[in-house]
C-alpha cells in the first residue's frame, strides 16, 4: 500500500472513530491508528458490514467491517426509518427484540431497543436470553411489525449477528432486505443516531418487557405439533445438549411437558456461555462437538441424542440402531423422516398438505410428496425462502404447511415459527421415536421403510475455497464455463434437465427469485448442483444420487452400491469442473 493510500485508510478509520458511539470501540481504533496497523485496519475497513442474509453477521470488533455497537445502532436506525415508511402502524405494533448468550449480545440488544424507542417504535424486549425460534414465534404472537434477534447462530465465539424478521414472522427477503440496506446507507455516524436509555424508554412506554406468557404459549404451540402425544412408549432415555447455547431450559421443559421423563442433560454444555469452553466451533455438525453427548449416551444407554446449536434454531440427531450402535442422521435424513411422518401421521389429513425444502437438499422429499399426493416446493438456499414460500402457498393455494427443512440441520414443523426451530423439531423427533418404539422399530428402521417405498437417496457435498479477488474470479470462471458448455452427461448418467437459477433456464416457476446456482437433473432422479457460498470464498458442489433397492436386498448392500456410484458421480463431475477452470 502506498503512503497516500495508507493515509487515506487512517483518515477513514479516524472518521469512524470520531463518529463511534462506543468509547471502548473508539479507544480500540485509536490504538490501531496510532500504531499504524495497516493490515488490521484494512480488514476492519474493507467496506461496510453487508446487510445480507436477513441481517448482519461478523467478527466482533471496532470498525465498519466488524460487528459492534456502532454498526448495530446505524442498522437499527435504518430499520426504524424503513418501518415508519412502509408499515403505517409500526408505532403501535412495535418490534420484538431477542438475544442469545454471546459476548456483546446484551449491549447490542439494548442499543437496538433504545434506537427503536427513539424513533417512536415500541421495543418489545425479552428480558433474558431466548432461542431464535421463540423470537420468531413472538413476532406473530404479539402481532409485531418486525423482530430483531441478536445472534450469530453456530459461528465461532468471536462472532455476533443481527437477524431481522418481518411482521409475517419470517426472515426478511426482497424488497425489504434491500430497502432496509438502502436506509442504513443513508444513516450518518453512530454518535448522531438518536437513542433512548432503557429507563427513559420505559418511562415513555417505548420499552416493554415480554412476560413469561409468551414463552408458555410457544411451549403449548410446539406440544400441539406432536402426532402421537398420548403414545405410551415414552419411557426411554434421551440425551440432550444445548451446546452452551440458549435452548437448554426450553428443550428440557417441553420434553418434560410431553411426558419424556428420562432426559439426560449434558451438564457441561447446558448453561449459556458465549466462550463455548468445550467446543471450538459450536456447530453440532463439526467433528468432536458431540463427544460429551455420545459419552453420556453410552453411559445412560440413550435411544437418541438431540443437540441444538447455540441459538437453538438447528438440531442434530443421533439414534441407536437395532445392533446397539449410535449413528448420526444427516440433515437430509432427519428432514425426510419428519416430512414423511407429518404427511402420513397428521390426523385429520389436510386437503392440501404442503412440504418443502431447498434446491441443495435431497430431492427425496419431493418424491415422497408426489407419491403421497402433497404439494412440494424447492426454494433457494436459506430458511427465509422456506418461511416466506410457506406463507405464500397458504395464502394463494389454501395449502396447509406441515414441514420444511434444509440439509444444514434446519427444520420446522407446522406454523409455530416461520423459521427453522431446533426446539420444536427436537420435540417432534422425540414424538416420532416414541411412535416408532410403539411399532417395535428403531428410527433407522423407519427410515429404511421410507427408502424401500420411495427410493434410497444418498448425498455428498464438496467445497473448494478460493480466497481473494483471484479466487472470486476463479469461481466465476467455473460457473461461466458450465453455462457456456453444459455437459450432456455426468459419468454414467445422462443430464435430463439443466436448471439455471441465475438466468431462469429450466425452472418450473419463472417468477422464482434469481441466484447464481446451476443444477443438473440426471436420469433416474439423481442431481448435481453447484453454487458459490454466500458468506465464504467457496464454491460448493452438491451430489444427490438415487438408488433402487432390489426386492429382498439388505439396505446395507444397496447403500454400499449407492455410495460407490455417488463417489463415481462426484469424480466424474470434478473432472468436468477441471475442464472449465477448477484448479487441481
Amino acid at each position: 500500500m502506498t503512503l497516500d493510500s495508507l493515509n487515506d485508510l487512517l483518515a477513514r478509520a479516524d472518521a469512524w472513530r470520531l463518529g463511534d458511539s462506543d468509547p471502548s470501540a473508539a479507544a480500540e481504533l485509536a490504538a490501531l491508528i496510532a500504531s499504524r496497523s495497516e493490515a488490521e485496519l484494512r480488514e476492519r475497513f474493507a467496506g461496510p458490514l453487508e446487510f445480507g442474509t436477513a441481517g448482519l453477521r461478523g467478527v466482533i470488533g471496532a470498525g465498519e467491517s466488524r460487528m459492534n455497537r456502532a454498526v448495530v445502532r446505524r442498522a437499527t436506525a435504518g430499520l426504524a426509518r424503513y418501518l415508519l415508511e412502509h408499515v403505517p402502524n409500526a408505532t403501535s405494533r412495535g418490534v420484538v427484540v431477542g438475544r442469545d448468550g454471546r459476548r456483546l449480545s446484551p449491549e447490542l440488544a439494548e442499543d437496538t431497543a433504545g434506537v427503536l424507542a427513539a424513533h417512536g417504535i415500541p421495543a418489545l424486549v425479552f428480558p433474558d436470553v431466548v432461542p431464535t425460534p421463540v423470537t420468531a414465534f413472538a413476532t406473530l404472537h404479539l402481532d409485531a411489525a418486525a423482530a430483531v434477534m441478536v445472534t450469530a447462530s453456530h459461528n465461532p465465539p468471536e462472532y455476533n449477528g443481527y437477524k431481522v424478521y418481518w411482521g409475517n414472522g419470517a426472515q426478511i427477503i426482497p424488497p425489504h432486505d434491500t430497502g432496509i440496506a438502502a436506509e442504513i446507507a443513508r444513516v450518518g455516524p453512530a454518535r448522531d443516531v438518536p437513542i433512548l436509555s432503557p429507563a427513559r424508554a420505559r418511562a415513555n412506554s417505548l420499552w416493554r418487557d415480554i412476560d413469561e406468557s409468551v414463552g408458555r404459549a410457544y411451549i403449548t404451540a410446539i406440544l400441539a405439533e406432536q402426532r402421537h402425544p398420548r403414545d405410551g412408549a415414552r419411557d426411554f432415555p434421551i440425551v440432550y445438549t444445548a451446546m452452551h447455547g440458549v435452548g437448554g431450559r426450553w428443550a428440557r421443559d417441553s420434553l418434560a411437558a410431553a411426558g419424556f421423563a428420562r432426559v439426560h442433560l449434558v451438564a457441561e454444555q447446558f448453561e449459556p456461555d458465549g466462550a463455548f469452553p468445550t467446543v471450538r466451533f459450536p456447530n453440532p455438525e463439526e467433528p468432536g462437538a458431540l463427544d460429551l453427548s455420545l459419552a453420556l449416551a453410552e453411559k445412560t444407554r440413550a435411544e437418541i441424542i438431540l443437540a441444538n446449536d447455540p441459538d437453538a434454531d438447528r438440531l442434530a440427531v443421533v439414534a441407536r440402531r437395532k445392533d446397539g450402535t449410535m449413528v448420526a442422521l444427516s440433515g437430509n435424513e432427519v428432514g425426510v423422516l419428519l416430512g414423511h411422518y407429518c404427511l402420513t401421521q397428521t390426523e385429520p389429513r389436510p386437503e392440501r398438505p404442503s412440504v418443502m425444502t431447498t434446491i441443495v437438499s435431497s430431492p427425496q422429499l419431493g418424491v415422497i410428496a408426489r407419491d403421497l399426493g402433497a404439494l412440494y416446493d424447492e426454494t433457494l438456499t436459506g430458511f427465509k425462502w422456506i418461511g416466506n414460500r410457506a406463507i405464500e402457498r397458504e395464502q394463494k393455494d389454501g395449502a396447509t404447511f406441515l414441514c420444511g427443512y434444509e440439509e444444514a440441520l434446519g427444520y420446522t414443523v407446522g406454523k409455530v415459527a416461520r423459521d427453522k426451530d431446533g426446539v420444536g423439531s427436537a420435540l417432534v423427533v422425540a414424538d416420532m421415536v416414541a411412535w416408532c418404539r410403539a411399532r417395535g422399530v428403531t428410527v433407522h428402521e423407519y427410515l429404511e421403510e421410507i427408502q424401500r417405498a420411495h427410493g434410497l437417496f444418498v448425498a455428498m457435498q464438496k467445497n473448494f475455497t478460493f480466497p481473494g479477488a483471484v479466487g472470486a474470479a476463479t469461481i466465476a470462471k467455473i460457473l461461466d464455463g458450465f453455462r457456456a458448455a453444459p455437459p450432456a452427461r455426468i459419468g454414467e448418467l445422462a443430464v435430463t434437465t439443466v436448471k439455471d437459477y441465475k438466468t431462469g433456464q429450466g425452472l418450473p416457476d419463472p417468477s422464482m427469485p434469481r441466484s447464481n446456482v446451476i443444477a443438473y437433473e440426471l436420469e433416474g432422479g439423481s442431481r448435481v448442483t453447484l453454487r458459490p457460498s454466500g458468506t465464504e470464498p467457496k464454491i460448493k458442489y452438491y451430489f444427490d444420487l438415487r438408488e433402487t433397492l432390489v426386492a429382498g436386498e439388505s439396505l446395507a448392500v444397496a447403500r454400499a452400491r449407492a455410495d460407490m456410484r455417488l463417489d463415481a458421480l462426484a469424480a466424474s463431475f470434478l473432472a468436468l469442473a477441471a475442464e472449465r477452470g477448477q484448479p487441481s
